[in-house]
């Protein structure tokens, strides 16, 4: 049975973890051939060991351009090309209004935001005809979750970039949507909510009563950068749980 990437260059930022992590294994047994970003070196090492073929990993900050220029410059030696990315970096802390600081707001804007653009521009001279871009965004991005406005605001401008970047990028084809988890288990909401009650708290806002995989993103993902979404841009995906749906 042929694989839904057979060939494609992919680039995942936040690789070596979570989300980007299970996504880069979920690209990589489709056939593509994939490279992963995060600031971490020993976290990006223990995630190429972990998936062990058809993996790069290069250090990078999504926020410092010159990292993103080397980045790009990295890909275009070894392959020439890019058919994929998938711009899923970011984050944010619990602060509520009251509490936001200047310095809370800029990293959350700078990841969240000036990291996704940048990360989509910079890879754009690389991109085929035909390629795709998927943004990570979040449930956040249309609900009213206590301590979460900043973040929040950074996730409605992703649902936005999608649908300006589909008409600035129709004359190439390139297909950009999102993908937006709800509370998914991963190592950064582990760190957010350490207190067990609070996780199981935070479960039971989930319809279906539970915390998302980080392999359920990356079946969306997977669908969004194959040819079974070929008639699809501009769209926002929730893949929630039914939280922010009912």
């Amino acid at each position: 049975m042929s694989k839904k990437l057979e060939g494609k260059i992919a680039l995942i930022t936040g690789g070596s973890a979570g989300i980007g992590l299970a996504t880069a294994r979920e690209f990589v047994e489709e056939g593509a051939y994939v490279y992963i970003t995060c600031r971490r070196r020993p976290e990006l090492d223990a995630a190429v060991a972990s998936i062990g073929s058809n993996i790069t990993a290069i250090q990078g900050d999504v926020t410092e351009l010159a990292d993103l220029d080397r980045i790009s410059a990295e890909i275009g030696r070894e392959k020439g090309r890019l058919d994929i990315v998938f711009a899923n970096a970011g984050g944010g802390p619990l602060v509520p209004l009251g509490a936001i600081t200047e310095e809370h707001f800029d990293s959350v804007f700078n990841v969240n935001v000036k990291g996704l653009v940048f990360t989509a521009q910079k890879a754009l001279p690389l991109m085929s005809n035909g390629g795709t871009i998927i943004l990570t965004g979040s449930n956040v991005g249309i609900k009213g979750f206590p301590a979460l406005s900043i973040d929040s605001a950074a996730k409605a401008a992703v649902r936005s970039f999608a649908r300006t970047w589909t008409t600035d990028l129709k004359d190439r084809y390139i297909r950009v949507n999102v993908v937006s988890p709800g509370p998914i288990d991963t190592p950064l909401l582990n760190e957010a909510f350490a207190n067990r009650d609070d996780m199981k708290a935070l479960a039971s806002t989930v319809v279906m009563g539970r915390l998302g995989r980080p392999q359920e993103i990356a079946k969306a993902v997977v669908f969004f950068a194959a040819d079974d979404a070929s008639f699809i841009t501009g769209a926002e995906l929730f893949v929630d749980g039914g939280a922010a749906q009912v």
